[in-house]
């Protein structure tokens, strides 16, 4: 069917409520709008969906939750799991908990038991919660970071990982198979209920969280002698972390935990931020006037569902400095790791996991304790999976993985990104380096000292609707035909392309693999520890130019990541 024909039967079948067809009503005759959102099915990635609430085959709204969840119930019948049910958590976005309901249903309709948090939770417990409850799958209905008319459904397998090979391109099969609204399943909840399939959970996974996260502090003695005087400034950026990261720190004794009343409560429409992200500078307005009041060491944020934490801490003169997630991230694998040898040792098999856009300190840091460095693709999953590697192998021990996108993990208890215990450990690295006389930005300018001032940075550009989405690939493309053989200052040594899985060094033409899964990603290594890498993003209508540099100081630092910034717009500005 035409788009146009597809949204006649929207509005004409009696399958669709009657606020839906209301909505479908009210663009009627506006072609524009009625093709985007239903050119195409909202269409289910890597991970799950992501998309603006609305009505339509191209949109967030029951029907496409129910027919996603179908083709999920689907697929894990036909691996043999449906006996070990499914766990659903939500955020605090508009219609998450209808979503999780759905989702819910359709499963128990299907004879799997959905095991639902009975309020908004944070995505690393629901990863937590997979493997606690030994499901075979779970969902999450969260859109992370995004805009507030968003939202998404993201799908982790068993080992509690968002779904890797061969599981998303297996469950998107079978999604795509649901062609047909008639072919889903669902049932009333009170029967659901009645029935054992349709459980509700909460605080007795959450007690098991919380103890998994507090197993994991390696300075308890720091947090006694300090927890009275340090001083914590915490927003949960009217998202899910607001009662899981206050009740972590209270329970190790942190006693000055100030959370910004403002953005407590959670709140889809997100009113004190434009964009609910860690990342950006208006997030923590709130929190550093807070923190310069009650004079705070340092300001935290986590994002909606509390996977990615934003910092900022202050030096001892009491200026706040912010921190990128590949400073923070790279701030706690030293800390983490270098804490780890000097009480217990490192393991033989010891490895510090990062993804391709992640800063090149974390080889550094990684070299100086003698530890395997493993690069996976973008996404914390491939992080994931490379946990589950060890565990199926009996080989590899996991000392610590993070993402430039400000996400890390501590341990395995989760295998997703966790804002809470990067929280946690945050507040006990910052406790012990006060027992040593520092601030964490002291040991900040300590790991620039020791490895090198790395800095890195990035330019997106949003290309929304059809049109952008066919201008990004137009990007990718020219870049693939014609790579650059020098960038600013900077010479390209050797030219990743993930999609063709080469790597291909200039000075030879010597061609290798890339070793990773297939990705429509390039990277380019320059000369003096310089990198830049080109990708579409996953979940925003966005292509994203990753740069790194390595500087002699903090000044000299700085002024080569302008320079070669200046030359990453400049090379887009050619290809628009």
């Amino acid at each position: 069917m035409s788009y146009q024909e597809t949204y006649e039967s929207w509005v004409n079948s009696s399958y669709f409520d009657e606020g839906t067809k209301a909505e479908l009503e009210n663009i009627k005759g506006d072609d524009q709008e009625i093709k985007e959102r239903f050119y195409k099915d909202l269409e289910f990635g890597t991970a799950g969906l992501r998309g603006v609430i609305g009505a339509g085959t191209n949109r967030m709204n029951i029907y496409v939750v129910r027919k996603t969840t179908q083709g999920l119930a689907n697929y894990i019948i036909s691996q043999g799991g449906q006996k070990k049910g499914v766990a659903i958590a939500f955020d605090s976005r508009r219609m998450s908990p209808e979503f999780a309901n759905e989702a819910a249903l359709c499963l128990a309709a299907n004879g799997i038991k959905a095991y639902i948090f009975e309020s908004l939770r944070p995505t690393p417990e629901l990863s937590f919660a997979v493997r606690e409850l030994g499901c075979i799958a779970g969902i999450n209905i969260t859109a992370s970071h995004n805009p507030p008319e968003y939202n998404g459904y993201k799908v982790y397998w068993e080992d509690g990982a968002q779904i890797t090979p061969p599981h998303d391109s297996g469950i998107m099969d079978e999604v795509k198979k649901v062609t047909d609204y008639d072919q889903v399943k669902t049932m009333d909840k009170e029967a659901a209920l009645a029935s054992g399939m349709y459980e509700v959970i909460g605080q007795k996974v959450d007690d098991a969280y919380m103890e998994r996260l507090k197993s994991q502090v390696l300075h308890m003695d720091a947090i006694k002698e300090t927890a009275k005087e340090l001083k914590i400034v915490y927003s949960p950026l009217h998202g899910t972390g607001n009662i899981p990261a206050r009740r972590v720190l209270a329970e190790l004794g942190f006693e000055n935990v100030y959370v910004v009343k403002e953005q407590e409560l959670p709140d889809g429409e997100f009113p004190t931020v434009s964009y609910p992200n860690p990342e950006s500078k208006e997030a923590f307005e709130l929190g550093l006037a807070l923190a310069k009041e009650v004079d705070a060491d340092l300001v935290l944020a986590t994002d909606p569902d509390a996977d990615r934490l934003g910092v900022y801490v202050k030096d001892k003169e009491g200026a706040y400095h912010s921190l990128t997630g590949n400073m923070s991230g790279c701030l706690l694998a030293d800390y983490e790791i270098g804490q780890r040898k000097a009480l217990k040792g490192l393991p033989e098999d010891g490895a510090l996991i990062k993804t391709i856009v992640t800063t090149n300190m974390a080889d550094a840091i990684a070299k100086a304790y003698d530890v395997r460095l493993i690069e996976v693709l973008t996404g914390f999953k491939f992080i994931g999976q490379q946990i589950l590697g060890f565990e199926q192998n009996n080989s590899g021990t996991y000392l610590f993985g993070f993402e430039e996108s400000y996400g890390c993990l501590i341990g395995t208890h989760a295998r997703d990104k966790d804002a809470i215990v990067a929280t946690m450990a945050l507040c006990e690295a910052a406790a012990y380096y006060k027992t040593q006389g520092k601030t964490l930005w002291d040991a900040m300018i300590d790991m620039y000292e020791k490895y090198g001032y790395y800095k890195d940075d990035i330019q997106s550009i949003t290309m929304k609707g059809i049109e952008g989405l066919e201008k990004i690939q137009q990007i990718m493309e020219q870049l693939r035909q014609n790579p650059p053989a020098r960038i600013g200052s900077y010479d390209v040594v050797a030219a990743r392309d993930y999609k063709k899985d080469t790597i291909t060094t200039l000075a030879t033409g010597e061609v290798t693999s890339t070793g990773l899964p297939s990705s429509n990603v390039l990277y380019y290594d320059l000369t003096d520890d310089a990198w830049l890498c080109v990708r579409p993003s996953g979940t925003e209508p966005k292509v994203k130019f990753y740069y790194g540099i390595k500087g002699t100081s903090l000044e000299d630092a700085d002024k080569k990541s302008e320079e070669l910034g200046k030359e990453v717009l400049a090379m887009i500005d050619r290809m628009m």
